[in-house]
């Protein structure tokens, strides 16, 4: 039997380790009267917006293993334009947890996330999904962590990764911020 270099093995043993949360808000939407919260649309830079976001997944190749969305109409019209844009049958799970709700509530959820999911993207609101990403994050420096703290956008998107085995392990001030993009910070690299 031939032996695994000893770097491979931890190499391997890292990426079982490893946790990456997708955290997205939701894209424009509008305010139509006569609508209840939960059933406002997309506004028209929100459809032009969540493709923008979903190419940027597929580009990068951040395809998540799991897909949580909020209830709300503008957060499943936002996941339904993001899907067209990444490879595979990816499906999405409804979670009424994650509507109009705290950071706290948030991270409840994700901890109770399966250990064979890898790579977690929740479609959320705004300020729970803002105040969580700010907790998690290990570091407030650099471009990325500057541009966060600053403003989480609508169609705001931040990649955590978490040496982790399991989502139950998942702390404040330990998520590695890889990158935060929005559809205005895309615009400015084309």
């Amino acid at each position: 039997m031939t032996e695994v270099p000893e770097e491979t093995r931890l190499n391997s043993e890292k990426s079982a380790r490893l946790r990456r949360l997708i955290l997205l808000r939701h894209a424009k939407s509008a305010w139509p009267d006569g609508v209840v919260d939960i059933a406002r649309p997309l506004a028209d830079r929100g459809r032009r917006a969540a493709p923008l976001m979903g190419a940027y997944l597929a580009k990068r190749r951040l395809t998540p293993d799991a897909v949580l969305v909020s209830p709300a109409r503008r957060t499943e019209d936002t996941w339904l334009l993001v899907r067209k844009q990444l490879p595979g049958a990816l499906a999405a799970r409804t979670e009424a947890r994650i509507y109009e709700t705290s950071a706290e509530a948030l991270l409840a959820v994700i901890r109770e996330t399966e250990a064979t999911v890898n790579t977690l993207m929740i479609i959320g609101h705004n300020p729970g999904l803002e105040d969580l990403a700010r907790q998690l994050m290990a570091s407030r420096e650099g471009e990325h962590a500057e541009r966060l703290l600053e403003k989480y956008p609508t169609a705001g998107l931040a990649v955590f990764d978490f040496d982790a085995s399991d989502w139950a392990a998942i702390q404040p001030g330990k998520g590695r911020l890889k990158t935060f993009v929005t559809p205005k910070s895309l615009a400015k690299k084309s």
